[in-house]
């Protein structure tokens, strides 16, 4: 943490004349209040707040592209703000610069109902898409929790508990249309199902966390809404019984739409915080979509599944809105979790195994946590391989940051040997650069480097995240 400190305080020299311009152009939308800097120079990393030396707030892509261009001009940092929800330093001002809102740019553009598509200005969330969609019988199913904006998720290549069935904003982006580090605006790509045009400019920029160009509007895929939905809640004796269980649905091929974990601790956390009787022991929370008969189906063979590792009678959840209640619930397992030590501040961490490993890494991690001096949880959506460790740390203690730092880097480091990633949805930000390098390779590094030289060779988006230096 010193090092990035270190690099904020050594943050660019920019001229009067400089802001002088931007005020010219954007008005009120242009501040350089010490409030207004201090909202964008934070978010839910246990970093220290990073500020930026100025916010602006843009409305369309012509003034994105209008401040691209003078930042690439003067060589200012610029770095894409939506609704500040990372968790790794994503948005934080390492040099200072330009702290540029897309909040603002939150219009539908338009919904394709026939091609199932809709397109969004980049300050657009999840759940305000959501709501427009409701009487046309479509959604959209990548949930990471958070109310994120679909700009910042397609910027992080976001997940979540329907990526199991429905896959990851990479599946569900189909074109982009992006700002470049000099002002340029393109097109990505086409509403096309597919394509062999060339190279695939889309799969650059999602997950680039706004290093390499800056999302203005996204084109999803949508889908139907299910013809029936239900929930269930299992819970189990051991951590690994759990974990085990969801192995064996998904090598079964089950179609579940959503498998998410909670240890015990997260259960209890969870049931004081959103008011639930959970049973206080390592559960898992299950969701069919489908036909009324196929999700009978879907449940009937994961319950035979489940009591085979000992799991307990399904307790179900099957009106909408004791559904919403428990999902809700499970997104607000981290707000849950820091109420376990008030006053502390989460450092929170994410990796994700090929499923055949999922029950040991787990199961070596939790007890790795369990001599740690301070409390912990793990959640996951472990269908697909990811889990997250809330480990709660007291800010005004030196020494518990660094013992979490050397636990992260153990349980990233037994992820990637047993062919995992370092991050499976939170994104690379500030806090898992220093595991590219193992992971990627020299090689891999190199090409990355090339990469971000070429789309921005003044080094001005988001400079000093992902890239670890040279």
């Amino acid at each position: 943490m010193n090092a990035i400190i270190q690099a904020r305080q050594a943050g660019r020299a920019i001229p009067d004349s400089f802001f002088q311009a931007l005020q010219e152009k954007f008005g009120g939308r242009f501040s350089r209040a010490q409030a207004v800097r201090e909202h964008h120079g934070r978010d839910e990393s246990p970093y220290p707040p990073m500020l930026p030396d100025a916010v602006v707030s843009a409305q369309d892509v012509d003034e994105i592209a209008w401040l691209a261009a003078h930042c690439h001009r003067h060589g200012v940092p610029l770095i894409p703000f939506g609704a500040g929800s990372s968790l790794e330093g994503h948005i934080l001002a390492v040099q200072g610069g330009i702290s540029l809102d897309l909040s603002g740019m939150n219009r539908i553009l338009s919904v394709d109902a026939q091609d199932l598509t809709a397109t969004v200005q980049a300050g657009v969330t999840r759940k305000q898409l959501n709501e427009y969609l409701r009487d046309t019988g479509l959604f959209f199913p990548i949930d990471p929790g958070a109310d994120a904006t679909l700009g910042g998720m397609a910027a992080t290549r976001a997940s979540g508990t329907n990526a199991v069935r429905y896959g990851t904003m990479r599946d569900n982006v189909m074109t982009l249309k992006v700002v470049t580090a000099d002002g340029r605006i393109l097109d990505t790509g086409t509403r096309a199902r597919k394509s062999s045009a060339g190279y695939d400019l889309t799969a650059v920029f999602v997950g680039s966390e706004g290093t390499l160009g800056i999302i203005a509007e996204v084109t999803l895929r949508l889908y139907p809404q299910p013809e029936a939905i239900s929930a269930a809640v299992c819970n189990f004796p051991t951590l690994e019984s759990a974990v085990q269980s969801v192995i064996d649905v998904i090598q079964m091929g089950v179609p579940v739409a959503r498998v998410e974990f909670m240890d015990t601790a997260a259960v209890r956390a969870t049931n004081a915080y959103s008011k639930l009787q959970l049973v206080e022991s390592p559960l898992l929370l299950f969701e069919f979509h489908g036909s009324a008969q196929g999700v009978q189906e879907q449940a009937q063979t994961v319950q035979e599944i489940t009591a085979g590792h000992g799991g307990m009678d399904f307790q179900w959840a099957r009106h909408p809105e004791d559904r919403s209640r428990l999902w809700t619930a499970r997104h607000n397992a981290y707000f849950a979790g820091l109420q376990l030590r008030p006053g502390s501040r989460s450092s929170t961490t994410d990796v994700c195994v090929p499923i055949s490993q999922l029950a040991r890494c787990v199961t070596e991690t939790a007890r790795e946590l369990d001599e740690a001096s301070f409390p912990y949880t793990i959640v996951g959506h472990v269908g697909d391989g990811n889990f997250h460790v809330l480990m709660l740390l007291d800010p005004d203690d030196p020494a518990e940051w660094e013992e979490s730092q050397r636990l992260n880097q153990r349980l990233v480091r037994r992820a990637l040997d047993m062919d995992g990633t370092c991050t499976g949805e939170h994104g690379v930000g500030l806090h898992k650069m220093e595991f590219m390098l193992q992971e990627h390779g020299p090689e891999g590094l190199a090409l990355m480097r090339s990469l971000k030289q070429a789309f921005d060779p003044r080094d001005i988006l988001n400079p000093g995240k992902i890239l670890p230096a040279a």
